[in-house]
């Protein structure tokens, strides 16, 4: 299912399935973005019956299953009835979600999930399948939030740090391109109080911020090199609290583009801090693009 197909070169897109009504607005989200990639969107329910639970029937499990392939069939015509020319498949798996769903995405495609499932605790801020979807992806990972019904922003942005994130800003300036709207590039960098004497700080924060500019023009020229006809904005700032300066421009993007970082000095996969904050707080669909290879070491 890896939908190598798509005009946009960005892979087909996979959505998970569940009843729930953040479910109903990632795959409304998702047939949207699957139109204008011109790819398949693949909808997939996971019964998460294998291994069969032992407290279940093999009738209960029959009837999970049914009900799964009966929601299916009714998401699939709700998105038929809006986008009537998009090629729709139905999966359902006895597998568990997150497995369920790389397993449809394969090398290229791009995983949609809601911000909230069914199960789990309401106060929680991302749902436990929506973070491990996250945590442990190999491809890329949109977490849809907000209402399905949004006032268009008319951009894409993207956070970007250094040379590391030139493939996050190439995803978000794809997506910029199929929308036809301008891309953001934000670079923020922390900045708190110092005990250093001010003259000291100052000549410090000066050659900080000539690297900062540095870092954020290396990223904006090589996109701007690849999508010549791409309308690109690039800022820095910095901020005592660089998750609250991308959750405040959150309010003023359609999409999110981040970096997939991970947390150092922990066993499995984890998330940064300020990409956990920004897919439990952004105002927008976050899309988390998975860092390959060394730099996976960082907490943001």
């Amino acid at each position: 299912m890896n939908g190598t197909t798509a005009r946009s070169g960005l892979g087909s897109v996979v959505v998970g399935v569940d009843g729930s009504p953040s479910a109903h607005t990632a795959v409304m989200w998702a047939a949207e973005e699957a139109a204008l990639r011109g790819s398949a969107l693949f909808l997939v329910h996971a019964a998460d019956t294998d291994p069969p639970a032992p407290f279940l029937s093999h009738a209960e499990i029959a009837r999970m299953r049914q009900a799964g392939r009966e929601l299916l069939d009714r998401t699939a015509e709700a998105v038929t009835a809006r986008h009537p020319e998009l090629v729709v498949v139905k999966e359902i798996t006895a597998g568990s979600v997150p497995g369920s769903l790389r397993r449809a995405a394969a090398l290229s495609g791009t995983i949609v999930v809601g911000h909230r499932g069914l199960g789990g605790f309401p106060s929680l801020l991302l749902g436990s399948v929506g973070l491990e979807v996250a945590a442990e992806a190999t491809t890329p990972v949109v977490v849809v939030r907000g209402v399905e019904e949004t006032v268009e922003a008319g951009v894409v942005l993207a956070a970007v740090r250094d040379e590391a994130d030139v493939g996050c800003a190439r995803a978000a300036a794809r997506e910029a391109v199929l929308r036809k709207v301008p891309l953001r590039l934000l670079h923020v960098w922390s900045g708190g109080l110092s005990a250093e004497p001010r003259a000291v700080l100052r000549k410090g924060s000066d050659k900080r911020a000539r690297d900062h500019i540095r870092a954020l023009s290396a990223i904006s020229d090589r996109v701007q090199e690849e999508f010549p006809n791409l309308t690109l904005h690039a800022e820095e700032q910095q901020s005592r609290s660089v998750p609250g300066v991308l959750v405040d421009a959150s309010h003023h993007a359609d999409l999110l583009v981040v970096g997939g970082r991970r947390s150092p000095g922990y066993l499995g996969p984890t998330l940064g801090r300020i990409t956990l904050a920004l897919l439990q707080h952004a105002h927008c669909p976050v899309e988390l693009i998975p860092r390959q290879g060394p730099g996976h070491g960082s907490t943001s």
